[in-house]
């Protein structure tokens, strides 16, 4: 069990790879607090998973950050693990893509990470192997149209990574995880930014030197190995994980 008693906060969690991760770090033994959306899936979500409560709410509003911490301390007393994984998209290019959107998109995939670190990072610095792990995206690599907010808030995701592997070291670890094209609803929504969204999907796959997309699993068994003590000297890295695809 390489969670056993951890208590591991996991946001985008309702779907996707935040859910992978989730099913994963419950398995290997962690207590569970879940930040998403969707009522609906959240709920359902936790009857499957003991020990976890899910926390419905605004990923991109500080306070909705501050109340999960709240509710880690309240309910487990302690908090050693962040997962960050909420992300959308905000698709369109500088030219035509609405104020409100960049400023949304900048909310939810960037400002959040800080906004959930500055409030959880005390409580990691107790635990003394405190973990923060950051889904990022190739995107921060790799420029593709009509993704300017998507791209830079990755882009900045791992700077603010790096830094706060400086700042917090040795106390906390904070890495990033970099995927590829991953069959979640996520690249269905970007695909529409191409004039053949399915023709797009298809492309990607087979772009990748491994030709397949990846799964949600595939990234939850990274995240796992990132935030147990098998990457206890592993620390500052954004590592990728796109069944090859940057080396074509």
């Amino acid at each position: 069990m390489k969670l056993k008693d951890k208590v591991c906060m996991i946001t985008g969690a309702t779907s996707g790879m935040g859910k992978a991760i989730a099913t994963s770090f419950h398995a290997e033994g962690a207590k569970i607090v879940l930040s998403g959306r969707n009522l609906e899936r959240g709920e359902a979500l936790t009857k499957t998973l003991k020990e976890s409560v899910f926390v419905p709410g605004d990923i991109s509003k500080a306070s909705y950050n501050e109340e999960l911490v709240k509710v880690a301390i309240d309910t487990f007393g302690k908090l050693d693990v962040l997962s960050l994984n909420a992300g959308i998209l905000g698709l369109g290019n500088v030219v035509d893509l609405p104020i409100s959107s960049w400023q949304n998109t900048l909310e939810t995939n960037l400002s959040s990470i800080f906004y959930l670190s500055k409030y959880a990072i005390p409580h990691l610095q107790k635990s003394g192997q405190g973990n923060i792990l950051i889904n990022a995206s190739i995107a921060a690599f790799k420029s593709f149209p009509n993704h300017p907010a998507y791209c830079a808030s990755k882009g900045a995701s791992i700077a603010l990574m790096k830094q706060m592997a400086v700042e917090y070291a040795p106390k906390i670890r904070v890495n990033a995880i970099c995927p590829g094209p991953v069959d979640t609803p996520l690249i269905w929504d970007s695909a529409k930014a191409f004039p053949n969204p399915e023709e797009a999907v298809e492309n990607a796959a087979k772009a990748t030197l491994l030709k397949r997309l990846g799964t949600p699993e595939d990234i939850a068994k990274l995240a796992l190995f990132l935030v147990s003590d098998d990457a206890e000297w592993i620390t500052g890295t954004a590592m990728t994980i796109d069944g090859g695809i940057l080396n074509t």
